[in-house]
C-alpha cells in the first residue's frame, strides 16, 4: 500500500492539468475577485455631485457630505453628460446643488437638492438615500439649535434638548475588521478543492484502461488496501493545495490566518470531504466526461449556494437553507470564523464533523461499489 501511495503522489506531481486546476486557477481567481470586488469594498460608498450654486453654503454642504461618503465633484456644465452616463449604467445617481441654494437657506426657505437617479439601481441607491437623509437631519438639527439659542437657551440646554432619547452602542463581534480578502481566499480555496474529483476520476479510468485494475485482482492486495492506497495521495494533495493558497493569501494580501491548529483541522476535514466524495463518484460515473459535468455542478453549484463568492446573508433565505446541505457551506463558515472572528479548535468542531460525514459517506459508496468496479475492469 505504501508503494501505491508513493506511485500516486508521483503521478499527481507530474500531472500538469492537476496543477492548473488545483493551484494556478484558484490563485488567478483570488487575484481576479479581489481586484474586482476587494477594491470596491475598500473605497466604500461614493456619489457624483454637481455644484451649480458655487456658494460658500454649497461648498459647506459638500464638505459635510464628504465626511460620510466619497464625493466625486463634476463640472457644473456636464449635467446632461452625467445623466447620459446614468442611463448607460455607469453609475447610479448624481446629486445637483442648484443655483439659489444659498439664498434659499439665508431666507429661511426649504433649500432643494436634486438627485438624478437610475430607478433600476435600487440596491445601490438605498445607501445614498440613507446618507442624504442623514445630511438633511444634520441641517434640520442645526436649524432647531439656532432657533432654541434665539429663544435664550445656552449651548448646554440646547444640547440636552437635541439629544436623542435612544443611544446605539456598537459591539464588535470580530477580532479584526473583515475585508473581502477574508472572504475570497477561503472561498476560492474551498471551491477548487472539489476540482480534485476530476483528477481522481481520470486516474481510476486510466488504471482501468491500462489493465492495472484487472491485474490487481490476481494479486494479494485486498480491495480495501487498493482503495486506501488510491485515496490517501489525494488527501495529501488537497492539504498541500490549501496550505499553498492560504500562504499565497497571507503573503500577497496580508490575510490573517488565525489559529493554525483550527485551520489545519478544517483543512483536514475539507480534504476528507472533497476526496471522499470524489472517490465515491469515481467508481459510479460511466466515464470521464460525465465526471467532468458532475464535478462542475458540485463545485460551481456549491460555490453559489455555499457562500464562497459572497456572504450568505446577502442571499435569499431559500438559497441560505439549501446551502446548509453542502460541504462548501460548512467549510467556508468554519474558515471565516477562524480568519475573521478569531475562532479556535472548539469553535469549529461542529463544522469539521459535518465535513467528515460528507467524506465518510463518499468513502462508504466507494467501498461498496469497488467490487463491481473491479469486475468491470476484468470484463
Amino acid at each position: 500500500m505504501k508503494a501505491m501511495i508513493v506511485k500516486e503522489l508521483k503521478l499527481i506531481g507530474k500531472d500538469k492539468r492537476s496543477f492548473f486546476f488545483l493551484l494556478l486557477m484558484p490563485a488567478l481567481f483570488i487575484v481576479m475577485f479581489h481586484s474586482v470586488f476587494g477594491s470596491a469594498g475598500v473605497s466604500g460608498l461614493s456619489i457624483h455631485a454637481i455644484d451649480q450654486d458655487g456658494s460658500e453654503a454649497s461648498r459647506a454642504l459638500l464638505s459635510q457630505l464628504g465626511t460620510m461618503v466619497e464625493v466625486e465633484l463634476d463640472d457644473p456644465s456636464s449635467l446632461d453628460e452625467q445623466i447620459g452616463k446614468i442611463k448607460q449604467g455607469q453609475f447610479a445617481a448624481v446629486l445637483v446643488i442648484p443655483s439659489g441654494f444659498a439664498s434659499e437657506l439665508q431666507n429661511g426657505q426649504n433649500a432643494s437638492l436634486k438627485l438624478y437617479e437610475d430607478p433600476a439601481s435600487q440596491t445601490a441607491l438605498a445607501p445614498i438615500h440613507a446618507v442624504l437623509g442623514n445630511l438633511s437631519d444634520r441641517y434640520r438639527e442645526l436649524k432647531i439649535s439656532r432657533a432654541l439659542q434665539a429663544h435664550g437657551e445656552n449651548e448646554a440646554q440646547v444640547g440636552k434638548t437635541m439629544a436623542s432619547p435612544i443611544r446605539i452602542e456598537s459591539v464588535p463581534t470580530a477580532s479584526d475588521q473583515i475585508r473581502y480578502v477574508d472572504q475570497v481566499v477561503p472561498g476560492m480555496t474551498v471551491m477548487f478543492v472539489f476540482f480534485i474529483m476530476i483528477t481522481m476520476t481520470r486516474r481510476f479510468f486510466e488504471e482501468k484502461k491500462t489493465g492495472l485494475l484487472a491485474r490487481i485482482r490476481s494479486t494479494r492486495i485486498r480491495p480495501i488496501e487498493y482503495l486506501i492506497g488510491m485515496w490517501v495521495p489525494f488527501v495529501l494533495t488537497v492539504i498541500a493545495q490549501c496550505a499553498i493558497l492560504f500562504a499565497f493569501g497571507h503573503f500577497v494580501y496580508g490575510l490573517h490566518v488565525g489559529d493554525l491548529s483550527a485551520l489545519a483541522l478544517v483543512v483536514l476535514g475539507l480534504s476528507i470531504a472533497g476526496t471522499g466524495i470524489g472517490l465515491g463518484m469515481s467508481l459510479i460515473v460511466p466515464g470521464e466526461s460525465a465526471a467532468m459535468v458532475i464535478t462542475q455542478l458540485i463545485s460551481m453549484g456549491g460555490a453559489m449556494v455555499g457562500g464562497l463568492w459572497f456572504p450568505t446573508y446577502m442571499m435569499l433565505q431559500l438559497i441560505q437553507t439549501i446551502g446548509h446541505f453542502t460541504p462548501q457551506y460548512w467549510a467556508q463558515h468554519s474558515l471565516l470564523d477562524i480568519v475573521a472572528h478569531g475562532a479556535h479548535v472548539s469553535d469549529v468542531l461542529g463544522g469539521v464533523l459535518v465535513l467528515l460525514v460528507f467524506g465518510l459517506a463518499g468513502l462508504a459508496v466507494a467501498f461498496f461499489r469497488l467490487p463491481g468496479f473491479l469486475r468491470s475492469a476484468v470484463s
